[in-house]
């Protein structure tokens, strides 16, 4: 408390799947819902009390926080920020905005900015000119008084003038992006362009329900700079990420290498297509192998352990771990036969995939080199039907 310090504290919720605990589910789940989606008749009522009471969840645990930095003197000259990614993952009341996740429209990608710092920011300040998540970097910094020093110049603007009550005479009319799965929005001013090229102007129809045909200056003007971004920007993103997976990394000694990340090859299958919380299994042929293209951040011999269910007649395979030359490998040697779970906490059937039990074995500890290459997990000797189910890979420096 002493030190100047930085908390990233990322929530998870109100994501799938959808559990909460029966404190704010009990209040919401039998609530009548007064406010809704503009297309109401696509909202799933179960769906959307869960979202509520996640929400709820959300601001007692956020009011901890708070509570915290009360308790530790420290509330005053901290500055917290509260904010979203993007719109809401399904079909729910959001403000009559147009879009959701997944959407470039303004109900996709609008997020409440909060910031509070009760020694220098006033309360109540409001900002109206429109910003964006790069606008983060150079504000907090900014703000601490830090000199931002990056390889590239920021998009980004600072925007603690604004923040801070200070006078300022002009500010840009700002042209921002949003891109996603190649369709590009961008915002200028009280001017929204949709991917399919239609004008909107937010101040009269917010909820983006009427093109605009009687500015051309401003819609060329988007058209154009649309273009030159997915020129110079987003011609450069490829198809498919593929930056290696890093391991090994110096600062951490401890490296988690989950089933979500590996390519399957031969017979075995993911247990679900939303790879999040998936693990590997239908592991049965002795070709079948897991790969992951990796980037070994630091030199050494690495400690390794997986997480694996087996039932018991299936007992006794030969676990292979191989990187470049070298290679190390384990038997098998105790069941771990697992029930799928997760089901029974849910408020909602979720998309992605149930979970077990998983069970930690040593493999032993194999030497990596510095740089790329693949790192490959494979069964060179299955005794019964199935090598075993794959969930996670663990990685610790020696």
């Amino acid at each position: 408390r002493d030190q100047p310090f930085f908390i990233y504290l990322p929530y998870n919720t109100p994501h799938s799947p959808m559990q909460v605990p029966d404190r704010w589910w009990d209040k919401y789940k039998d609530r009548e819902l007064k406010m809704h989606n503009r297309d109401a008749e696509k909202e799933d009522d179960l769906h959307l009390r869960c979202a509520l009471a996640m929400c709820e969840n959300i601001d007692w645990n956020v009011g901890r926080v708070l509570k915290k930095l009360d308790q530790l003197d420290l509330a005053e000259d901290t500055i917290v920020l509260y904010f979203c990614d993007n719109g809401p993952n399904g079909v729910r009341w959001n403000g009559d905005m147009k879009g959701k996740k997944g959407s470039t429209d303004e109900g996709g990608v609008r997020s409440p900015l909060l910031v509070k710092w009760p020694a220098k920011i006033k309360p109540g300040t409001v900002v109206k000119h429109s910003s964006a998540a790069i606008d983060l970097l150079p504000t907090l910094t900014g703000l601490a008084g830090i000199e931002a020093k990056t390889a590239k110049p920021l998009d980004g603007m600072s925007l603690a003038p604004l923040l801070l009550g200070e006078q300022v005479r002009r500010w840009p009319q700002r042209t921002i992006f949003s891109h996603w799965r190649g369709k590009t929005g961008v915002k200028f001013g009280n001017y929204r362009l949709d991917f399919q090229g239609r004008l909107y102007d937010l101040d009269a129809d917010p909820g983006q329900r009427k093109p605009i045909r009687n500015r051309p200056e401003i819609l060329k003007k988007l058209k154009d700079e649309v273009a030159r971004f997915n020129s110079e920007i987003a011609a450069e993103l490829p198809e498919e990420d593929q930056r290696p997976f890093v391991i090994g990394h110096p600062d951490t000694p401890l490296t988690q290498v989950p089933a979500r990340d590996g390519t399957a090859h031969g017979n075995i299958q993911r247990s679900n297509k939303f790879p999040n919380c998936s693990y590997f299994k239908n592991w049965t042929g002795e070709d079948d192998k897991i790969t992951w293209e990796v980037e070994v951040g630091q030199t050494g011999d690495y400690e390794v352990e997986i997480y694996y269910c087996v039932n018991k007649k299936d007992v006794g395979a030969t676990i292979q771990l191989a990187y470049g030359d070298e290679s190390i490998s384990a038997k098998v040697e105790q069941a771990n036969q697992q029930p799928e779970k997760g089901m029974e906490n849910d408020r909602f059937p979720r998309a992605e995939s149930y979970v077990k039990d998983f069970k930690p074995m040593t493999l032993g500890v194999i030497r990596l080199e510095k740089g790329t290459g693949t790192l490959t997990l494979s069964a060179p000797d299955i005794i019964g039907k199935e090598a075993m189910e794959f969930r996670l890979m663990m990685l610790r420096r020696k």
